[in-house]
């Protein structure tokens, strides 16, 4: 397996990765700060909660540039099936959890939780597939 230390494509997709973060960090921290002293529901209200939701949006992006810049085409392969794994995990967990709480009145799953969800399963699928293909 070839290094990941020279892979400028890596490289781009973490800097453009940690920025996005960074947004998505300062945006969620600004919401929450505001709604927790105003109950409002004004259109800046509402542009206000659904920033966090745009860098989550540009992490998928990116993954998606990442994918497009990568020349390597294993490492290629190994992301993919990482994201494969994680939406299949995902999706799967959201499934199970709405046909029980449909039907057994379970607590409410928060929503926003699914985009953690599926890139920490992708993180793990991306780790055991490494030490599948040593």
């Amino acid at each position: 397996m070839p290094s990941t230390q020279n892979n400028q494509a890596l490289k781009r997709y973490s800097r453009r990765i940690g920025i996005t973060m960074g947004f998505y960090c300062l945006f969620l921290v600004v919401a929450e700060i505001y709604f927790t002293h105003t109950h409002s529901s004004s259109v800046f209200a509402y542009m206000l909660a659904l920033s966090p939701a745009l860098p989550c949006i540009l992490v998928f992006m990116t993954a998606i540039q990442y994918l497009s810049e990568e020349k390597d085409g294993f490492q290629s392969m190994l992301f993919n099936h990482s994201m494969l794994w994680g939406s299949a995990v995902t999706l799967s967990f959201s499934t199970i959890w709405g046909f029980l709480d449909n039907f057994l009145s379970l607590p409410h799953f928060q929503l926003y939780l699914l985009f953690p969800m599926f890139w920490a399963t992708t993180g793990i699928a991306g780790a055991v597939l490494r030490l599948r293909y040593r």
